[in-house]
């Protein structure tokens, strides 16, 4: 976390006192709450000093993903006010909160840090059938019933799981390329040793394996 200040510079709007405050509610809130930060003079914006939720990606760049402000000085502008406990007019204090900074930014970042790989509960594809011939149709059709049954639970619950065929009469290596280029999480590959055995092939990014068909939406949920 970046703790941004001002500096002595010009350009900020407010009293200084009302500044002193709010610098030093942030950094004792900082410190009440065990965040590990630094202070960063002039960083703040020109209305009040800010909590920046650093992120590193994969290639050590630091980005900023969420932030939030003590605003003293806007209240004021806009003639707010409130009737405190004692029955006087104060002028409130406006927090400024964006918990995702820019959504372009996140992602960004996001997809940046996993190289493409999103995890499997995000990605829009999350799992592929491929098809070695056209004799393991039958066989697919059982497949698309157990996929189309699975209902994830994470990140949130009842999310039906979004699969596709590859039925194309393409060869086996160009289908799991072009699987892989797009970074689909999972690929099942089907072929006749497969339907001999009830299994599937799973192909993922760090391995490969064979999941009986009767257990893959349990394989499927643990992911």
């Amino acid at each position: 976390m970046r703790l941004s200040l001002r500096d002595d510079g010009d350009g900020y709007i407010g009293d200084i006192a009302d500044w002193d405050r709010a610098e030093t509610e942030l950094e004792n809130m900082a410190g009440e709450f065990g965040l590990d930060y630094v202070v960063a003079r002039g960083e703040a914006a020109m209305y009040g000093p800010k909590m920046d939720f650093m992120a590193t990606d994969a290639l050590g760049r630091e980005w900023q993903l969420a932030t939030v402000q003590l605003d003293y000085a806007l209240p004021e502008r806009f003639d707010l006010e409130y009737t405190n406990d004692d029955g006087q007019k104060k002028s409130p204090v406006m927090v400024h909160s964006a918990l995702l900074g820019s959504l372009e930014r996140f992602m960004a970042v996001f997809i940046e840090h996993t190289a493409g790989w999103l995890p499997f509960w995000c990605a829009p594809e999350q799992v592929r059938v491929l098809t070695v011939n056209d004799a393991v149709e039958d066989y697919v059709g059982k497949i698309e019933e157990v996929l189309g049954g699975v209902v994830l639970e994470k990140p949130l619950r009842y999310n039906e799981l979004r699969y596709s065929v590859d039925r194309r009469n393409e060869s086996l290596g160009r289908k799991i390329r072009e699987a892989v280029g797009m970074k689909i999480p999972v690929v099942l590959i089907v072929g006749p040793k497969d339907v001999e055995a009830g299994e599937v092939s799973v192909r993922l990014k760090e391995k490969e394996e064979k999941v009986a068909l009767d257990k893959l939406a349990d394989y499927l949920h643990s992911l």
